[in-house]
């Protein structure tokens, strides 16, 4: 909001016109900017009209989305309360120019957050002296001050461990000849270690699922232990590959060696099967669908009316499509057939180690579930009298 004394006008002299609505180009603005913005863009504001009254109230509201820098702390997460500051002021204009003042802020629209709590947006005026000038800069900056809401964090990540280690106190009431006391330690201990090993191998495996095709393709070794090998000893096929079949051969330039159709030992170039997007262009024709095509043992008769001259005839006008036309079309038709190749190339890639990724998890599950089971069997059949209270009591 601000006046313009030239933007005036008296009502008697134009009944019914008591306000006007300009371009953002058409009049003169504050350029007050988001010091601390995080933009690309810097200024992601909409600029849309200025509404203008008789008195020269200037009333401009753009809309945006605004990004700005913030220092989190997170010493005191996930009780803790981040405080974000968001600075305003004219980017050009000093103080003897442009006066700012503070409006209160409303929240009255704000939309609550599953895991913010807003607790209030205060403001404050500054007047900062700069080395270089005389003149005051002005600024209006607001604090957003938000906690975070433990209830998500409380039931998922505190009540677990809060429990885990008050099961671990009642180690110390069993008495000290009692054998169950070391037990229950080493169940508690292997436990642990479990859960640190399933963190670190979870690591591996979203390394895995999110590798850049771009950073090189998957070693020998990886292919084999774990694409090869790994997915059939856990009964684990590729996507859209068929049961059955044998997996298909690596995403490459090269052709995969079989035998042809007359049973000889070449090898020939077949195709690569359908990728995402359906091109084929450089994975090759069978030569078992080609056909070759007999010649005639002697060429046939041509009526001698249809015999062409060794020389052209100088009225023959000439072919548009020149060499160099054609050279150029099989030119961009190669470059075409490379940028397919690269993306299907790229994407295979990601497709493998993103099969990888899920091998490597199944193989986890597999193996973290048989190491479970025997640790717990083995801690507590060490018990003397396990298998007599478990026929006891339970049977």
């Amino acid at each position: 909001y601000w006046y313009d004394h030239y933007l005036r006008w008296n009502e008697s002299d134009y009944p019914g016109v008591k306000s006007l609505r300009f371009s953002a180009d058409q009049v003169w603005k504050p350029d007050i900017l988001l010091y601390n913005s995080a933009n690309e863009e810097f200024d992601s504001t909409l600029h849309t009209h200025v509404l203008v009254n008789s008195s020269g109230y200037c009333q401009w509201l753009p809309p945006g989305i605004l990004k700005s820098t913030c220092r989190i702390d997170v010493r005191w997460f996930p009780f803790d309360t981040q405080k974000c500051d968001l600075k305003f002021g004219s980017w050009t204009h000093d103080g003897w120019l442009l006066d700012l003042r503070m409006l209160e802020s409303d929240t009255s629209g704000y939309v609550s957050n599953g895991e913010w709590d807003l607790v209030g947006v205060p403001g404050s005026e500054n007047r900062v002296f700069y080395d270089c000038c005389r003149e005051p800069y002005l600024d209006v900056t607001f604090v957003v001050i938000m906690r975070r809401r433990t209830l998500y964090y409380a039931l998922n990540m505190l009540v677990p461990c809060l429990l885990l280690s008050a099961v671990t106190f009642l180690v110390f009431l069993l008495p000290a000849n009692s054998g169950e006391k070391i037990s229950l330690g080493q169940y508690f201990a292997s436990t642990m270690g479990m859960v640190g090993l399933s963190v670190m191998t979870t690591v591996f495996v979203l390394q895995y699922h999110h590798h850049d095709p771009e950073g090189g393709s998957m070693p020998r070794w990886v292919q084999v232990l774990v694409l090869n090998w790994g997915a059939w000893l856990l009964r684990m096929r590729q996507p859209g590959e068929e049961p059955g079949r044998s997996p298909p051969c690596a995403p490459s330039l090269l052709s995969c060696s079989s035998d042809n159709s007359d049973g000889g030992g070449s090898p020939v170039t077949h195709p690569a099967g359908p990728i995402a997007n359906g091109h084929l262009v450089y994975a090759g024709i069978p030569i078992a669908a080609i056909a070759p095509v007999p010649f005639p043992a002697k060429p046939p008769d041509i009526p001698r009316p249809f015999l062409f001259s060794p020389e052209p005839p100088s009225s023959v006008p000439e072919d548009p499509l020149s060499a160099p036309h054609l050279s150029s079309i099989l030119k961009e038709l190669r470059y075409v057939a490379q940028r397919f190749r690269s993306q299907d190339i790229a994407r295979a890639t990601c497709n493998q180690w993103k099969f990888a990724g899920a091998v490597i998890d199944r193989l986890c599950l597999v193996l973290f579930a048989l190491f479970h089971i025997v640790c717990s069997i083995a801690i507590l059949m060490a018990a003397p009298n396990f298998a007599e209270a478990i026929t006891k009591d339970f049977l």
